[in-house]
């Protein structure tokens, strides 16, 4: 009779990464740039993203289940940045409220939710978390009571210590990450200035690209099917967009997208599904609509700041 192998097998990790936003870019933005706002700088949040994973990936091996994204927003209507973050795999955004003194409300206890949520449904078996507070003491004890490992990844601090003594006791492991490693995804904000007088329109801006007259589509057979929709009326549509998201999403909101012209893609064809509402019928046909589109929303958003066409100094 053979003798069963009683030889315990390893078993792979399965980890998830938990990371306080306002924890990390506020030591971030310390250290790297002496910054105490965070519109004082941009953040490259998709490649810190990648890094991060990439760092865990080093450390803990096994398999990421996903990042969870704590953040804060005014009446917790995401920003540009946030629903772009939003977009990306394996990472789920969670928001807390932003009040009126720029003070994040609950995003703590998202954190202490999930922390503990996670170890007591055995969905994984260590976590790293991007924190500081003390805060999260109770929530750690009672994951690791569950058997989870905590992995407590801290900021450079430019002197003294930027977490919670207790936190870091509490921790299984410690990990710094130093000033070099974040610094590439950190970088002082632009600040918009207003032109001087006459300010240059948004077909001045665009005079560079090529200007294609909306005309008639032809099928393969020569015969007219249908005109294209009339430059007016397209321009007039994106600055109805900008007016309803400058009053639904609030003009800081608003104000990341500049100097533009450039939109990132998520809010970009966003824009787009909002013109084909307002005008009842597709846009994607015609090339140059959406130039115009742009155009019109664009006019709108430097009336609303007063500037010029995506002026800038650094």
């Amino acid at each position: 009779m053979a003798i069963p192998d009683l030889t315990p097998h390893p078993v792979a990790a399965k980890y998830a990464i938990l990371v306080d936003v306002g924890y990390l870019y506020a030591a971030a933005g310390e250290v790297l740039l002496s910054a105490r706002e965070r519109k004082e700088y941009r953040v490259a949040a998709d490649e810190l993203i990648q890094a991060l994973k990439k760092h865990a990936m080093e450390r803990i091996p096994g398999e990421l289940l996903r990042i969870y994204w704590y953040d804060a927003a005014r009446d917790r209507v995401p920003t540009v940045d946030q629903r772009v973050i939003a977009q990306l795999p394996w990472v789920k955004v969670r928001l807390g409220n932003l009040n009126a003194r720029g003070q994040q409300k609950g995003v703590d206890a998202q954190i202490r939710s999930d922390l503990e949520a996670l170890a007591r449904h055995h969905a994984v078996s260590d976590t790293v978390l991007i924190a500081g507070d003390e805060d999260m003491v109770p929530a750690v004890e009672a994951a690791q009571a569950y058997g989870v490992r905590i992995h407590l990844w801290g900021v450079e601090p430019p002197y003294g210590t930027n977490q919670a003594e207790r936190l870091v006791w509490e921790s299984d492991t410690v990990e710094e990450l130093g000033a070099d490693v974040l610094r590439p995804y950190f970088s002082r904000a632009a600040q918009v200035v207003p032109a001087v007088p006459p300010a240059p329109s948004p077909a001045q801006v665009f005079a560079g690209r090529t200007q294609v007259t909306a005309k008639p589509v032809m099928k393969q057979t020569g015969q007219v099917t249908k005109l294209g929709p009339s430059r007016p009326r397209v321009e007039e549509v994106g600055e109805h967009v900008a007016q309803k998201w400058i009053l639904t999403r609030g003009r800081d909101n608003i104000r990341d997208l500049l100097p533009g012209p450039l939109l990132p893609t998520v809010i970009d064809t966003e824009l787009l599904i909002e013109a084909e509402k307002e005008l009842g019928h597709s846009l994607r046909p015609y090339p140059e609509a959406r130039v115009w589109l742009r155009d019109g929303f664009w006019a709108r958003v430097y009336r609303e700041f007063d500037l010029g066409v995506g002026i800038s100094t650094k």
